[in-house]
């Protein structure tokens, strides 16, 4: 399984202000840390910005993105991903992973049966939930991303063990 070049670390929520500053919605651990992964880039690659922090906002930071300058041009990305080059970013101890990495990898239950595909990673304040399309199933499942429910993943054969939870699946 290929690793993305760039990496998902932030978007921005909107125009902050009449200047051009924007709110960033950061997904670093350390939402400051968006600043240190520059230059930012749209998902695209078409375009790449400087960020520089400017306060702490309700539901995010306060930033200057180079090349925008009014509240217009800040509000034309509202929703806009940004993205940093996975070289940039910190290596990760082996038991964390970038979301980017677990999408796409094949999902089989202990015994080596195929359960599905991650589709997606969510975090929605408790901890992270990945969506498996179900191989046999309309349906995506949600499962906790847990040592319990995911005992291994192995990254380089792109695959992850789940051991479902009684009544899940």
């Amino acid at each position: 399984m290929s690793k993305p070049d760039r990496i998902c670390v932030g978007s921005i929520a909107g125009a902050f202000g009449v200047r051009g500053e924007v709110r960033l919605k950061s997904y670093c651990a350390e939402p400051t840390d968006i600043a240190a992964y520059g230059p930012l880039w749209t998902e695209d690659g078409s375009r790449s910005f400087h960020v520089t922090l400017t306060r702490p906002v309700a539901a995010g930071l306060g930033a200057k993105l180079a090349g925008v300058t009014s509240k217009e041009a800040a509000d034309a990305l509202k929703g806009t991903g940004l993205y940093a080059d996975r070289d940039r970013l910190p290596a990760l101890p082996d038991d964390e992973f970038y979301h980017a990495d677990l999408i796409g990898l094949e999902v089989r239950d202990p015994g080596g049966a195929t359960l599905g595909r991650v589709l997606s990673v969510h975090n929605h304040g408790a901890g992270d939930l990945l969506e498996i399309r179900q191989a046999d199933k309309p349906a995506p499942l949600l499962l906790p991303f847990t040592r319990a429910n995911v005992p291994t993943v192995d990254l380089a054969r792109g695959l992850l063990i789940a051991d479902l939870p009684e009544g899940l699946g």
